[in-house]
């Protein structure tokens, strides 16, 4: 796994298993934040270990993609809580998967409200193409310690910069291009405000990141609406599908030629009947309401695009369109927020098949991610 030797291993499993002694210890004086995924779980040695969920509706938990049960073993690489998990294809036989939030062991976050060290993103790569029996990481970038490295770092200061966080990922011509957002401070759960929204850059699989900050989107204006973004891509473009901060947003859509993707200029918006270039304020929504963090792909199974995303009552849930641009369905309901009420995010796993897909889903009384499964319907 990325040239890291064995001694570099063992040390970090000794901190996991030394995470899972103190988090016990923690367990009678300090619970997880009930449904509020904006914060670090504060015992996320505990989290994951109470089993997959029994869902009895449209979906089922395949299995944990990270945290203490899961066959990926995370917490060797110190991440022994995180959530999100946008995935992408690199184009080269991989998909890579990043994550928002990972708790680790280290030195504790106290400006930031957390007792235990972490990072505001990581990676890890897989070329599993069966995802019957779960998804299989393959490697993770690393850093100096044996742990998955935080890929953009930030300063993690409430009211400067409390955190950066991935949400799209897109390969072009073998770039990697990810879309992070400058968290400035959590509000109330679902709420965040952010300092701006950019791409960083990957010409090494995604093992060193570069900010490129001619594409950050300040949170003012139109640019307010992509502060959070799905790409997709079709036609030799890549969509990116945009939100303000926080959950229960509408969401609108911009297009950019593939190899102008760093070219604000070059961006059009969607001003509900036609494209406007270079004008992000002409951007109307496509969706009305109830979306929070989302992706978008395209199903040739169905022939239709799909978007999944969670409503404001919490639960995951998936809209159909003819077009990229609309007119999206009503919401189908994928999990239940009764079966599973801190759930949150839906990432298309991009290489789901025929009437199978799959997706990735946050649970926040774990803070982990899990594998999930619906069968898709003409």
């Amino acid at each position: 796994m990325s040239g890291q030797g064995p001694g570099v291993r063992r040390r970090v499993g000794t901190i996991a298993r030394a995470a899972t002694v103190g988090a016990v210890a923690l367990l009678a004086v300090t619970a997880p934040a009930h449904a509020d995924p904006n914060t670090v779980n504060p015992i996320p040695g505990l989290n994951g270990t109470s089993g997959l969920p029994d869902l009895r509706g449209r979906s089922t938990a395949v299995s944990q993609a990270t945290g203490l049960l899961s066959a990926n073993r995370t917490q060797d690489e110190n991440v022994l809580g995180t959530d999100l998990g946008i995935m992408w294809d690199n184009g080269n036989g991989q998909v890579l998967t990043a994550f928002g939030d990972s708790a680790g062991l280290g030195i504790p976050n106290l400006l930031a409200g957390s007792l235990w060290s972490w990072r505001s993103n990581v990676l890890f790569r897989s070329a599993d193409q069966n995802l019957t029996d779960g998804m299989t990481f393959d490697s993770t970038p690393r850093d100096l310690l044996g742990q998955s490295k935080e890929l953009v770092p930030s300063p993690k200061i409430p009211y400067v910069e409390i955190s950066r966080i991935p949400t799209a990922g897109v390969a072009v011509d073998g770039v990697q291009y990810m879309s992070l957002m400058s968290v400035n401070h959590w509000g109330d759960p679902g709420k965040w405000e952010t300092n701006y929204a950019g791409l960083a850059v990957s010409t090494d699989n995604g093992e060193n990141w570069v900010p490129a900050p001619e594409t950050n989107r300040p949170n003012v204006d139109g640019n307010r609406n992509f502060q959070m973004s799905a790409f997709m891509k079709d036609g030799g473009f890549v969509y990116e599908y945009g939100t303000p901060p926080g959950r229960g947003m509408l969401a609108y859509v911009a297009r950019v030629p593939e190899k102008q993707i760093r070219d604000l200029g070059a961006y059009e918006y969607w001003n509900g009947t036609e494209w406007k270039k270079g004008d992000v304020n002409a951007a109307a929504p496509v969706v009305f309401g109830g979306v929070g963090e989302l992706s978008v792909q395209y199903n040739s199974y169905l022939g239709q695009y799909l978007m999944l995303t969670t409503d404001n009552f919490n639960s995951v849930v998936m809209r159909r369109s003819p077009t990229p641009t609309g007119p999206w369905g009503p919401p189908e309901v994928l999990v239940d927020t009764r079966e599973l009420p801190t759930a949150y995010g839906a990432f298309i796993h991009p290489w789901s098949s025929g009437p199978d897909l799959y997706f990735l889903t946050t649970v926040h009384s774990n803070y982990n991610v899990l594998l999930m499964h619906t069968t898709l319907n003409r």
